[in-house]
């Protein structure tokens, strides 16, 4: 069987058994911030199983796309080295929820296993936890397994939880023995390729609670998973995953690209290496995921330098991994149509990292063997932190790849050396980022004492939505030499929060007010800082009036308004991989960094500033959806990226259909309030990271006005420019008029003579004709009597200048006739007055030549 089949196979046995064939959630889970990626085939299902979500259907089945490269799930270390452990997986599974439970699992397994696949049922064994007595039952029951054949197990290995706390329940497992003889019964749960794991079959029948205690849940789920690669193997008759017909079209393209052939240990391990992570990095692209300096695209940027290395294992120094998309497309893109669709960006995403990495990785290498030496040369085996730090932060080289690299020269290195160094460069950074954001004259704001929480009750309530002003109650006091800290029952004022800026205002109190200079969000309320100012005293209980600066909040909030219309427009001019990296919002202007692997060009700028504008002018309405709960949110379709915390509920912004966010900010009402929206600026931040800066209503007035007194300044820059490029003209014209002046001296003492007149010829390096023809006037008054001719290339073009004395010009000679006829040997004409004339001509190579002759050539005209 082909894999297509395998795959297509199990799908139609359990729709067979009334199970919903559903999609592989995207390996890239966007509605669950607690993954990096989705690992399992259950992920999709984690609401149901939590008792916070339902299905329409009780049966499922699918084929799920999995990633596991970080954290409990990490088979990184293992990939193309072994034959069965992948970064990227299918995961083909069935699930019931509250429906069928061990009885119909254990059956069907069975009955897929040998009567479909026809799987030699004494290679078969069976795994169950240790006190589930009834899977145990069911097995011996209902199949005609060899009892001694299931085998029970203890937690480690048999007893399934998805986190701490939870469902959770026992599983039974299913095992293959590929032995020679049959006889590898002792290798069940040893992670043996002899004897491997091809089946996981679940059963969530409890919930952990917070001490440890299991509780039974009202209804049993089952939730089971068969690694697609492993049983393509097993059905294939292979002895590695990677020799079936899921990874060979891959392997062949990696020969066809390097040049290499698929033999030889080291060989194989790199293309077998390459393959599963050209897989990996095309799936999580297709999905959104996009390479960075953190989180999910760190992951991503590690995987890609990691397959970059074993590409110079096969003595490949330029991109090729770019290369294998297309055949992951043919091979796969029936089933996953997106890496079809996604193909251009997926190739240009992987091909721009490769060459930047490709630029230190060649001079990193070359580094680490000089480490290498230094280190054995002092007689130890380990690669001390601080050399593999140097290697990460100089040279872009992932912890596990100097591991890699260390290990194949039977070298160790300093983990937690590196981990110190690391965690210290990131406390250095958040000081540098702490003191940055502290707010102008807010003091040392660390020094507010919680107690200024203390009694507050009701808790303060933001009005800020709705309001510019409010009417509050102090509820919570603390004074210093330099602020008055104020907590109200309610604020309009906004905290730093999503990228947005504080808001800016004044409090009242009686006749006196005082302005706040800076906020604080302490325990999720709002404290104000306020400067000391005559007369304003308020005491717990007091009254007061808050009000923000309406001009400047108005401002704010047409630019967070237009980052979500950015946000949106960049999606679908550049893709969907494009996520928000990054936001800064103020009054004056906003800044938007976003995940992007290539600059942004003019016209896609130009098509980007003009969806946004459109979408001003629809005057599209703004919708802040309060308080929703999160997974109704979710429902509604709201844009979630992971990193971001949500809590129970949420506020979600809707620009009719063509925004939806979450988001917590404040904005305009409708999108017309924005009035323009004008890019400034775009660039790098750091590499898959851009930013745009832009500006909008008051703001872009106030970008043309800038506008227009640069221009003017640069009219009047120019201006005087040329003024002073006519005045240097003029000074080079007359220094080489000069020049040549002080040559013409030379050339008369060169002249030959003619009947007692003169005839001098020579070329001359002059600017323009108007310094030629100045030229020969200062030589017709030396020669006194006879006859000149000079010449010059300008502009690549010969010019010829002759003149000729009164006393000559009366007895018939013209300059004109002389002129001509020279320049016609170098296909050119010209002509003038008798006593000078100027002539044109190409040829500037055959200049040389005519001048050698031009005297003979002048008393032939002169004689004529």
């Amino acid at each position: 069987m082909t894999s297509a089949e395998i795959r297509q196979s199990f799908l139609d046995f359990f729709r067979g058994k009334d199970h919903r064939i559903v999609d592989s959630a995207p390996v890239v889970p966007h509605d669950d911030p607690t993954l990096l990626f989705t690992n399992a085939g259950m992920n999709q299902f984690k609401d149901v199983f939590l008792g916070a979500g339902t299905r329409e259907y009780s049966r499922a089945a699918d084929t799920q796309k999995c990633i596991r490269v970080s954290g409990k799930h990490n088979d990184l270390e293992e990939v193309g080295r072994d034959t069965y452990h992948h970064t990227f997986f299918e995961m083909l599974g069935n699930w019931s929820f509250g429906d069928y439970y061990k009885r119909e699992a254990i059956s069907w397994a069975w009955e897929l296993l040998t009567d479909v696949w026809k799987l030699p049922k004494e290679r078969l064994h069976a795994t169950v936890y240790k006190d589930d007595d009834e899977a145990f039952a069911l097995w011996t029951e209902l199949t005609d397994i060899d009892p001694a054949h299931v085998h029970r197990f203890a937690e480690k290995d048999n007893f399934w939880e998805m986190g701490d706390t939870g469902p959770c329940g026992p599983c039974s497992e299913i095992h293959i023995d590929l032995t020679d003889n049959g006889d590898g019964g002792a290798l069940v749960n040893a992670d043996s390729p002899e004897v491997m794991e091809i089946w996981n079959l679940v059963f969530i029948q409890y919930n952990r609670d917070a001490e440890g205690t299991l509780h039974p849940l009202p209804r049993t789920h089952v939730d089971t998973g068969m690694g697609f690669e492993r049983i393509c193997a097993v059905l294939q008759g292979k002895k590695s995953n990677y020799d079936t017909d899921v990874f060979m079209p891959v392997i062949s393209r990696i020969a066809e690209v390097t040049g290499k052939t698929y033999e030889g240990e080291a060989t194989q391990v790199a293309m077998r290496v390459i393959a599963d992570h050209v897989r990996m990095l095309t799936f999580s692209i297709a999905d959104g995921a996009m390479p960075g300096p953190e989180g999910r695209g760190y992951v991503l940027r590690r995987i890609l330098r990691r397959a970059a290395r074993f590409g110079r294992n096969l003595g490949v120094r330029e991109p090729f991994l770019w290369r294998v998309v297309e055949t992951l497309g043919e091979t796969m893109g029936t089933v996953f149509p997106e890496i079809v669709e996604n193909r251009a960006v997926i190739e240009k995403v992987i091909r721009a990292e490769e060459e930047s990495f490709n630029a230190t990785l060649d001079r990193g290498l070359e580094i680490f063997e000089e480490i290498v030496t230094r280190t054995r040369d002092r007689g130890v085996d380990t690669v001390a932190g601080e050399d593999v730090f140097r290697l990460y932060d100089t040279f872009g080289f992932p912890l596990d790849l100097t591991n890699l690299l260390a290990g194949e020269r039977g070298m160790n290195i300093d983990s937690d050396g590196f981990d110190r160094l690391l965690d210290e460069q990131k406390e250095r950074s958040r000081a540098v980022t702490k003191k940055n954001l502290v707010h102008p004259g807010a003091g040392e704001q660390a020094d507010v004492p919680l107690s200024i929480l203390e009694g507050t009750d009701p808790v303060s309530r933001f009005t800020g939505y709705d309001e510019f002003a409010a009417d509050a109650r102090v509820i919570g006091r603390y004074e210093d030499a330099d602020h008055l800290y104020l907590l109200l029952d309610q604020t309009p004022f906004y905290v730093e929060s999503g990228g947005q800026v504080s808001d800016e205002g004044t409090l009242l109190w009686k006749d006196a007010a005082a302005r706040v200079r800076g906020l604080l969000k302490i325990d999720g309320q709002t404290v104000h800082i306020v400067e000391h100012a005559d007369g304003f005293e308020p005491a717990l209980g007091d009254g007061v009036r808050a009000e923000v600066t309406g001009r400047a909040r108005r401002d704010t909030m047409r630019n967070h308004t237009a980052t979500h219309l950015l946000h949106a427009a960049l999606r679908r001019v550049l893709g969907t991989h494009v996520q928000q990296a990054g936001s800064l919002v103020e009054p004056d202007r906003l800044r938007f960094d976003f995940s992007h692997f290539e600059k942004v060009s003019e016209a896609q700028i130009l098509e980007i500033e003009s969806l946004v504008n459109e979408k001003i002018l629809e005057g599209l309405p703004v919708e802040q959806h309060r308080d929703v709960p999160f997974e109704d949110a979710k429902t509604m379709g709201a844009l979630m990226f992971f990193g971001d915390k949500y809590g129970d509920t949420v506020n979600v912004l809707q620009i009719a259909d063509f925004s939806m966010e979450f988001c917590g900010g404040t904005h305009v009402r409708n999108t017309a309030e924005i009035g323009l929206f004008k890019i400034t600026s775009e660039g790098s931040v750091a590499s898959g990271t851009r930013r745009i800066e832009a500006v909008t209503g008051r703001g872009v007035r106030k970008y043309i006005a800038g506008l227009h007194t640069r221009l003017e300044e640069e009219l009047r820059v120019q201006e005087q420019l040329r003024e002073e490029m006519k005045q240097l003209e003029k000074e080079l014209a007359r220094a080489a008029v000069a020049k040549g002046t002080g040559q013409l001296d030379e050339i008369l003492a060169r002249a030959e003579d003619w009947n007692g007149r003169r005839i001098a010829v020579a070329r001359l390096d002059v600017g323009d004709a108007e310094q030629l023809k100045s030229l020969g006037d200062a030589l017709r008054e030396k020669l006194t009597s006879g006859i000149g001719l000079l010449a010059a290339v300008i502009d690549g073009k010969v010019l010829l200048v002759c003149v000729v004395t009164d006393d000559l010009v009366k007895a018939g000679v013209k300059a004109g006739a002389i002129v001509g006829s020279i320049a016609k040997k170098l296909g050119g004409g010209g002509g003038g007055r008798p006593h000078m004339a100027t002539a044109g001509a190409k040829d500037t190579e055959g200049l040389d030549g005519v001048l050698d002759t031009a005297a003979s050539l002048i008393r032939e005209a002169a004689d004529a």
